[in-house]
């Protein structure tokens, strides 16, 4: 059995895995933003709150997050290299990969506004953290249409 072959062979199963860690991924863009609003808006009127805001992101980012972009990330790659599986020179394949580093783009900028958080120099208001969290929205919405219509 070639390359090929067991890239065919195994496809069924990297798609359903690269399904399973996008979801799983997109859950953690979408609500981490929502969590630093809260973060920014309420954490200062709750006595003690601040550590236990800081531990909810953090355990998002490192426990879910992080593992679910690489195993997307992983299970996609093992799409693309499946030979004849992307036509190149459409230009579906471009909008989806562009979308996708433009999702892990944010997955890191949501990384670094944490840290803002944890050392305590967030300079962000609830309003800024709610504007972000329409990016993986919109990122989401050209990676289907992309895969959907394959234009």
């Amino acid at each position: 059995m070639d390359l090929s072959d067991l890239l065919f062979e195994i496809y069924p199963y990297a798609k359903s895995l690269h399904i399973m860690a996008v979801i799983s991924w997109m859950a953690g863009l979408f609500y981490l933003p929502r969590l630093f609003v809260y973060h920014v808006e309420q954490a200062e009127k709750v006595p003690d709150s601040l550590p236990i805001f800081v531990m909810m992101e953090e355990k998002l980012l490192r426990i879910i997050m992080r593992p679910a972009m690489y195993v997307s990330w992983a299970a996609g790659l093992l799409m693309v290299l499946t030979p004849g599986l992307v036509d190149w020179s459409s230009l579906w394949p471009w909008t989806k990969g562009l979308s996708v580093l433009g999702m892990t783009w944010f997955h890191h900028w949501l990384l670094l506004r944490h840290r803002d958080f944890a050392t305590g120099k967030n300079t962000r208001s609830g309003r800024s953290y709610r504007m972000m969290n329409e990016v993986p929205t919109l990122l989401m919405v050209v990676i289907v249409i992309s895969v959907i219509f394959k234009f």
